[in-house]
């Protein structure tokens, strides 16, 4: 017996066993299988290593997805962490490369995957408030949110989480630099039913850029989600 010639099930049942790249190295042998490749029952569960996997159409996003993490671990982590405004022209260039990835990403999640339960982002030094706010707003359904090491995020995002993320469960905010002390108390004032956790994120040095009176304006910036 030919696989083509295996019920939609027994197909579903023997991709579920292969990675990505696998699933569709064989989507693309033919019409058949390539139908069980994009069957979004398929893909609950999705994790990612690199901002260039998520672009590689290897995966398929819908409704059934539940679980997704991009953990990038790599030396362009460090380079994707340093200030903006202190960036050498090829340090900028390596960022140009994949800047707006998980961001835009993100976006197409919050389009596709209603039912999203747990979100992990770690090392992802560009993804910003604004992205996984919107993502926020766009997934009720959403339990778990872990951001490790984005330095992009900072109060704005809790606030966010606090008027939009009415199902979240358990929230870590771990070596988020912009992320302040104050910021951390409201939240958990507003949503004490959340397991909160910031791992060294309000005892890190934030980022300020040269003439600026940091103290002051972030003593001043009201917590507000536009």
């Amino acid at each position: 017996m030919h696989i083509t010639q295996l019920n939609g099930e027994c197909l579903l049942h023997l991709f579920s066993f292969l990675d990505k790249d696998s699933r569709k190295n064989l989507g693309q042998t033919c019409h058949r299988l390539l139908a069980i490749f994009k069957e979004p029952s398929l893909w609950p569960l999705l994790h990612f290593h690199s901002p260039s996997e998520l672009t590689k159409g290897n995966f398929v996003l819908g409704p059934a997805l539940r679980y997704l993490s991009i953990r990038w671990h790599s030396s362009r982590v460090k380079v994707c962490n340093i200030e903006d405004w202190m960036k050498s022209t090829f340090q900028r260039a390596i960022c140009s490369r994949h800047e707006h990835a998980v961001s835009d990403f993100l976006l197409q999640v919050g389009k596709r995957c209603p039912n999203l339960l747990a979100l992990s982002l770690s090392g992802c030094g560009h993804v910003t408030d604004r992205s996984v706010g919107l993502l926020l707003q766009s997934c009720p359904c959403l339990k778990t949110l872990q951001l490790e090491n984005c330095v992009r995020i900072t109060d704005q995002m809790l606030e966010a989480a606090i008027l939009h993320a009415y199902s979240l469960q358990t929230l870590h905010v771990d070596f988020c630099r912009n992320i302040s002390q104050a910021g951390l108390q409201r939240f958990r004032a507003k949503r004490p039913a959340v397991t909160l956790k910031a791992e060294r994120s309000a005892d890190m040095i934030p980022d300020k850029e040269p003439g600026s009176n940091w103290m002051s304006e972030r003593g001043a910036k009201k917590l507000m989600w536009y």
